[in-house]
């Protein structure tokens, strides 16, 4: 072909389809071996409809590379709670957190993405969108952490709980990657994310708890994802709760899926059956009877 000769239109989309699960899958890989967060941040190309990663093979990355500004270590200091807001050190402190817990997401669902190539096309489109909205998220606190006069580094070592249960997640495979990022952690931050927003609004801060109310409308349909999801992966299941029980890895329960204020509108919103949103509301942790809960 010449220099100045184009390829037949017809010729085009046939080249599409395998050059889209690629390009997303190297920009995946990114996510978790570049250790730079602008990196980790960048988007992801979009997947067409009906377009999955099935027959692919799959990458097992177990651990994110991470920069020394948002490495990550074992302890972290203490949340600061709502009513200690009106000290911008403090409020400086839960925006670096919250920023930390959307990259740790994204990190995750990466992992996800990658180890199992052979998920239905619909339901790895929406691990993609929900990817995207944990970037979005981040770029949203980071940006309220910059207002602050403050940066990640200064958190640094950011606590690694979520990664902590990675291993968990590859042992249990897709449900349990499901139960616990969609049904236990964004679950519970249903609760924690208008929480925070109060305080953040009693504190003066207006702008930072229009980005909770932001992350709380999100968080929703990422729920009702998850739970879709879980419907989808155990159909020989009958209930939430039951899909739920039979996926979540210990020690996380539904006692760790809710936080001090219960939103039940906001479950039922996510499409959430009443008896598993019964039983997360009353569930009570293994320090409190003496086992796993």
């Amino acid at each position: 072909m010449s220099a100045h000769s184009e390829p037949s239109p017809d010729a085009i989309p046939d080249t599409i389809p395998d050059a889209i699960p690629d390009a997303i899958r190297q920009a995946l890989r990114r996510i978790l071996e570049c250790g730079d967060l602008e990196t980790k941040l960048a988007p992801v190309p979009t997947l067409p409809a009906g377009v999955g990663f099935e027959g692919l093979s799959p990458i097992e990355i177990d651990r994110p590379c991470r920069d020394a500004e948002i490495a990550m270590g074992s302890g972290a200091e203490s949340l600061p709670r709502p009513g200690a807001l009106g000290d911008p050190r403090a409020r400086a402190l839960c925006l670096a957190r919250f920023a930390h817990h959307e990259l740790q997401a994204t990190e995750l669902l990466a992992f996800a993405l990658l180890r199992w190539p052979d998920l239905p096309a619909a339901l790895v489109r929406s691990w993609l969108s929900v990817l995207a909205d944990e970037q979005r998220h981040a770029r949203l606190y980071l940006a309220r952490l910059h207002a602050h006069d403050a940066c990640l580094a200064e958190h640094a070592p950011h606590s690694d709980y979520f990664w902590k249960h990675a291993g968990a997640m590859a042992a249990g495979g897709p449900p349990a990657f499901l139960a616990v990022l969609g049904l236990t952690l964004e679950q519970a931050n249903l609760d924690f994310s208008l929480l925070y927003r109060d305080g953040f609004r009693a504190a003066g801060d207006e702008a930072s708890a229009r980005v909770l109310e932001v992350v709380h409308r999100d968080e929703i349909g990422h729920v009702r994802m998850a739970a879709h999801g879980l419907r989808q992966l155990l159909p020989e299941h009958h209930g939430d709760r039951a899909r739920y029980e039979a996926s979540v890895p210990f020690p996380l329960s539904a006692a760790r899926a809710k936080g001090r204020r219960f939103d039940a509108a906001a479950r039922r919103r996510a499409g959430l059956e009443e008896e598993f949103i019964e039983h997360v509301r009353t569930a009570r942790s293994s320090t409190e009877h003496g086992g796993r809960s």
